[in-house]
């Protein structure tokens, strides 16, 4: 009775959200939906009290032996986002203040959600997309999508990229990730989505203090799951004073790639978005894949704006111009490596993107 009166009082065109929180009203309060344990985090988990007394309701964990692990024809871990984030794989992308931590992560998600590439990287095949940005206005989350959008040769399809924006939710409704409950609402929009993108931390999760490892417990418990889910996930984290990740350590023990974004000594505030990448754990990636770089987002003459990379420690101007100059004079790229001293996939790379610069 009492819920049919608020349907009616909220409508047709009611909040859905109101509804759902209503729902979640009338349900046990102590009960946990990801796990059915109280919610209550000081509560006893301990498996053998409860299944005490009924062990055929406990859940049977299964062992292999090495001969035949080793002998099983396992698919190959496909990439999300070529070299830096494998498919079920955890990744977390950090920086300080204004150095272009919402550029990267929208940048990422963007070339995932169409199949294309950003900076350095690129995704095999479009998936589907879901970001949750904790903190921007969504008029200027609106600007930079728009801007992606009109600059990119490549457009997601319709619902390939979806937001959770949370200054579009009701006032008042927040999201605490580190809450199992909140965990259980999100985990409702993630059924076909392939990459995960939760920007930030310190706005999407607040169940402790940042440098409290056990604050941290329920949050790696859930990112478990989405792996075992197939869901590839990127966090988003600020940087301390000290040029590390704001809070515990402990983070970064389940995640394959921790990409730190910082600012190049020389850089000036004039410039706009110039910033290293640098790979703090990368894990199966090897090589010059492995290695850092610089990417700058430049004015184009059309109005619009194009990223361009570099390697670290590279005479950028001067280095390019000689490059494409031996390329112009019909030099093949073993031909260039050899005289500027330089691997051929250095300037392969760099004639990639020289001419990729051209043609935008």
């Amino acid at each position: 009775m009492i819920k049919q009166d608020a349907n009616k009082i909220l409508g047709n065109e009611g909040s859905e959200r109101l509804r759902e929180m209503f729902d979640e009203m009338m349900t046990d309060h102590d009960a946990d939906p990801m796990t059915g344990y109280g919610a209550d985090p000081d509560q006893s988990r301990d498996d053998e009290s409860m299944y005490k007394g009924d062990e055929r309701k406990a859940p049977r964990l299964q062992t292999i032996c090495l001969r035949e692990f080793a002998q099983l024809k396992l698919p190959p871990r496909k990439m999300v986002l070529d070299p830096i984030l494998p498919q079920k794989g955890l990744g977390m992308l950090f920086a300080g203040r204004g150095i272009g931590k919402t550029h990267t992560a929208l940048g990422m998600a963007y070339a995932v959600s169409c199949g294309g590439e950003f900076l350095r990287w690129h995704a095999e095949k479009p998936r589907n997309v879901l970001y949750v940005d904790g903190e921007m206005p969504q008029q200027a989350l609106q600007e930079r999508l728009s801007a992606m959008m009109d600059a990119s040769d490549k457009q997601p399809e319709d619902g390939a990229f979806r937001l959770l924006c949370m200054d579009r939710q009701e006032l008042g409704f927040t999201l605490n990730l580190a809450n199992p409950k909140h965990q259980a609402v999100l985990d409702r929009h993630l059924d076909d989505v392939g990459f995960l993108v939760l920007d930030n931390l310190s706005t999407l999760m607040n169940g402790g203090p940042e440098n409290d490892a056990e604050s941290w417990v329920s949050m790696q418990e859930w990112l478990l799951q989405l792996r075992r889910r197939g869901v590839t996930v990127l966090l988003v984290h600020h940087a301390a004073r000290n040029g590390n990740a704001r809070g515990t350590s402990k983070r970064e023990d389940v995640l394959d790639t921790v990409i730190k974004l910082k600012h190049p000594d020389d850089y000036d505030p004039s410039e706009g978005a110039r910033f290293e990448v640098h790979l703090e754990k990368a894990r199966g990636i090897f090589g010059e894949k492995a290695l850092g770089f610089e990417a700058k987002l430049v004015p184009m003459e059309d109005g619009g704006s194009a990223w361009v990379c570099r390697d670290l420690g590279e005479e950028d101007e001067e280095e390019m111009e000689q490059i494409l100059k031996l390329s112009h004079e019909g030099k093949s790229v073993r031909e260039i490596a050899e005289l500027t001293g330089k691997s051929k996939s250095v300037v392969g790379r760099l004639l990639k993107e020289a001419r990729k610069f051209n043609e935008g």
